[in-house]
């Protein structure tokens, strides 16, 4: 009988540890396999953000083109139109620049100024005075001068020459 509880304690017995060495094979496997990914990650997203070299960075990447200095064109003299507001007799004066970042489309340009600076006395002269008064209004009647004068500029000299028209004084009385 000694040696049929001797044989049934070796038997669990042996058997517990192989499961145990698996279990512990195999959490072992897993860490490793989790260690390697998240190394391997980091140094993937770390090279792919790194700065390249010379030879690199002209092969893989054009040329971005640098962007030119603003030249502010100053339109003298100033604009003043006239509105009639609530019976009586308003008047709004306007100093204007343009900012160009192209000295040869510029002078292009000046070649048409008489018909830009009409353009933009049409448009100042058909505001509502109301909506004027209001840093929004403002905003918004320098937006369309904007969108006229490079409307303008896309007719006659084939691109967009100006950027911005930029109000350096704007008086309402």
């Amino acid at each position: 009988m000694a040696k049929k509880d001797a044989a049934q304690d070796s038997a669990p017995a042996e058997g517990k540890p192989g499961g145990k060495l698996k279990l512990i094979i195999v959490i072992v496997v897993v860490v490793l396999l989790a260690v390697g990914l998240s190394v391997g990650g980091t140094l993937y997203f770390l090279n792919k953000d790194a700065p390249k070299s010379d030879a690199e960075t002209a092969s893989a990447e054009p040329a971005v083109p640098v962007k030119q200095a603003a030249i502010y064109e100053e339109l003298v003299p100033a604009f003043v139109v006239n509105f009639t507001h609530n019976g009586r007799a308003r008047y709004m004066q306007v100093s204007v620049a343009l900012l160009v970042r192209d000295q040869a489309a510029l002078d292009a340009l000046k070649v048409h100024m008489p018909v830009l600076r009409n353009r933009l006395v049409m448009l100042f002269s058909g505001q509502d005075f109301e909506t004027l008064i209001t840093p929004v209004g403002k905003e918004m009647l320098r937006q369309q001068a904007t969108a006229s004068v490079q409307e303008l500029a896309q007719q006659e000299t084939g691109k967009l020459t100006v950027e911005q028209v930029l109000f350096t004084n704007l008086v309402l009385q």
